[in-house]
């Protein structure tokens, strides 16, 4: 089993949350249909190819509702299945288990969704030296989990949160009065903790020279093109971290890998990722 990027007490308080939401004060239906003391077994199936992640939680959420229940782990998190690939295998309380389904299945398609995509990204620039990073867009409360499920996809977690790193934006550079003077208040800072050094967005090949010969570590090259990048690349490569963003897509994300950069951020890998269609089938 993956390690869980949850706390023991942030897992236990996610799902408590998770089935208060569905289950309310009872699941009426189930409670009224199956009798109390009936036993049912199960399988997860996906019915797409999907890169697995999330399925540690789907099992606490199984087993909070049914701690009896007895589970069978077929494919575990980061796996690439295919279409009508059984993923778990379950025997428990049938009462129980219906009211666990929907809440394990949410996270579960949530989560594998991410690591989908993220796969779809990586596989476009396996063949260069470059890095996808996934970012901060994520539904808040949501992005240890979210980051985990990229991660599982083969992306680098990037920027857990603000106090991370140091990351110079325009906003930043326009309130302040330049890139310079954004780079010089922020060395005068502690920033020792930055996992990132010290990066600064640049919209321009202009910028960029500026915020490398104010001692940038890291240059964010926000929506250049690809003969800006080359550019970029060719003149910076080595001395600073070069990372490229701003509205990559499947079908550009390559290019602009092939430009030489070492880093590519995307934000739409957790933030606009579809759910992926797994059901839980009974079985006979």
């Amino acid at each position: 089993m993956t390690e869980c990027p949850l706390f023991k007490e942030e897992m236990r308080q996610f799902i408590k949350n998770a089935l208060d939401e569905d289950v309310g004060r009872g699941d009426l239906t189930t409670l009224a249909t199956i009798p109390a003391d009936l036993n049912l077994s199960a399988a997860m199936i996906t019915r797409e190819p999907i890169v697995v992640a999330g399925m540690f939680l789907a099992i606490e959420v199984i087993k909070t509702c049914d701690p009896a229940a007895q589970v069978e782990i077929v494919a575990g998190d980061g796996l690439e299945v295919m279409a009508g690939s059984t993923l778990l295998k379950i025997t428990g309380n049938a009462q129980k288990l219906l009211t666990a389904e929907r809440s394990a299945l949410n996270i579960l398609q949530h989560l594998s969704g991410i690591a989908t995509l993220t796969r779809a990204y990586v596989r476009r620039i396996e063949h260069t030296d470059c890095r996808l990073l996934d970012t901060r867009k994520t539904i808040p409360g949501y992005r240890k989990l979210a980051k985990y499920a990229s991660r599982m996809g083969g992306a680098m977690n990037h920027r857990m949160r603000l106090d991370d790193g140091v990351l110079i934006k325009d906003n930043h550079i326009a309130r302040i009065g330049g890139v310079k003077a954004a780079i010089d208040a922020a060395r005068a800072y502690d920033i020792k903790a930055s996992t990132i050094g010290l990066t600064v967005e640049c919209d321009t090949l202009e910028q960029a020279a500026e915020a490398v010969q104010a001692g940038a570590d890291r240059l964010l090259l926000d929506n250049m093109s690809l003969e800006q990048l080359c550019h970029a690349v060719a003149r910076y490569k080595g001395q600073v971290a070069l990372e490229a963003s701003g509205g990559v897509t499947l079908e550009t994300i390559g290019d602009i890998a092939d430009t030489g950069v070492d880093f590519i951020s995307v934000g739409r890998i957790t933030q606009s990722a579809p759910a992926v269609d797994i059901g839980l089938d009974y079985l006979d």
